[in-house]
């Protein structure tokens, strides 16, 4: 059970990463329909019965304020679509589906506009180009011998391309499936609903560590080993393992999630 002063706690963080998003929204002209609104005034009214400081009250109302500049901008972006003459590609695609041949051949034909240039040889233009062959010097003044590439021999063993990372110490195949039972293991031990933290999952002593996995744990998503969890209000995201690798057949998108692995990042969770 959590104690007032805690929920109070909790209810500031909450309202500022609310105002940090609507900021971003606005700042960076991001799409305004990525703010989940409904979620955001669950989340005001929720913390709103605990404030009794002045400041408290001038957060909620400012958290208020920055909601209201992104509905007013999803508004714009709406109306705009809409004067715009905006139509969704699919239903495009549907429509033109749907037509028959001799009506596309038609609109195109309506629309073409060939551009046509006509080109010949004169006596003015044969002239100049005899001019030109007779003043080039001959061939064997033109083309000179090319210098004899030096040889570079050598030959390197197995342990020298390991160490230069050329070739690995073991197959990727068997690396993934390891680091997969490794991700397993954890969300079982220590993970919470089956999942773990991203960054306790893929974060290491060392940066260059750090970065091999989060590379490693790439694929693993991208094959149907795992998958990302992503709370934006939170600013957490979690990696849930599969028991058996998904093969996705249907034709769904999928979506690309870019996470930053920068070195200030890895040093603020050392910390």
């Amino acid at each position: 059970m959590q104690s007032k002063r805690e929920r109070v706690k909790i209810g500031r963080e909450r309202l500022q990463r609310v105002i940090e998003m609507c900021q971003t929204v606005e700042e960076r002209s991001l799409d305004p329909f990525l703010v989940n609104v409904d979620e955001i005034i669950r989340v005001i009214r929720e913390f709103f019965p605990e404030w009794e400081n002045p400041e408290d009250l001038c957060l909620d109302a400012e958290a208020i304020n920055r909601l209201a500049s992104v509905i007013k901008l999803q508004s714009e972006w709406v109306k705009h679509r809409s004067t715009s003459l905006y139509t969704d590609p699919f239903l495009l695609e549907e429509k033109v589906k749907r037509l028959e041949k001799e009506t596309i051949v038609e609109a195109f034909l309506g629309a073409w506009q060939p551009i046509i240039e006509l080109e010949q040889i004169t006596f003015q233009s044969l002239k100049e180009a005899l001019q030109y062959w007779e003043s080039l010097s001959p061939l064997k003044d033109r083309w000179k011998a090319f210098p004899t590439p030096e040889e570079a021999g050598g030959t390197a063993t197995r342990e020298e391309l390991i160490k230069l990372k050329v070739l690995r110490d073991k197959a990727f195949t068997e690396e993934l499936e390891n680091f997969w039972n490794e991700l397993k293991r954890l969300a079982a031990e220590k993970g919470e609903n089956g999942r773990v933290s991203y960054w306790d999952f893929v974060g290491a002593e060392t940066y260059e560590e750090t970065v091999h996995r989060a590379f490693l744990t790439s694929f693993l998503v991208t094959y149907g080993y795992a998958t990302l969890e992503i709370n934006p209000l939170e600013e957490k995201i979690f990696i849930r393992p599969f028991k058996k690798q998904q093969r996705r057949i249907s034709k769904e998108q999928l979506v690309s999630i870019p996470i930053a692995i920068t070195r200030e990042e890895w040093e603020r969770w050392r910390k």
